[in-house]
């Protein structure tokens, strides 16, 4: 894999801030069809193996994101393809289609509500030969 850091063992998670948890988090849970784990007023948090991602308000973040390409979150899909329609079939804008990459996966960028810039993300092993 790669070299292990001797000060930091893993991430944990990944806070997306905002000034609208509700309309935001219900993105993430009913759009992306992600299952909270942990929710109550301004706070939503979802679980994959040991990363948190967690959708909470905070006082000084106002409106859409102003740099959005700053941070990609990539969420991991096993058919993109599959992923992308029925994303599309929700409603979902994307930026970019499913595109293969040189590396030999596929990805397809779209935006959440707040302007975040997201990726569908299928690596090579998991492309039927």
């Amino acid at each position: 894999m790669g070299v292990k850091s001797k000060l930091i063992k893993a991430i944990a998670g990944v806070i997306i801030w905002t000034a609208n948890a509700e309309r935001l988090a219900g993105f993430y849970r009913d759009i992306l069809d992600m299952a909270p784990i942990s929710q109550r007023d301004g706070f939503m948090a979802f679980q994959f193996g040991e990363l948190r991602l967690t959708i909470t308000n905070h006082s000084e973040v106002k409106g859409d994101a102003r740099d959005p390409l700053r941070i990609m979150v990539n969420l991991a899909v096993d058919d993109i393809h599959s992923a992308y329609q029925r994303l599309l079939g929700k409603g979902v804008k994307f930026l970019r289609e499913p595109e293969k990459e040189r590396w030999g996966g596929y990805v397809a960028t779209f935006k959440d509500p707040d302007g975040n810039v997201l990726q569908l993300l299928q690596q090579p092993d998991a492309i039927a030969p």
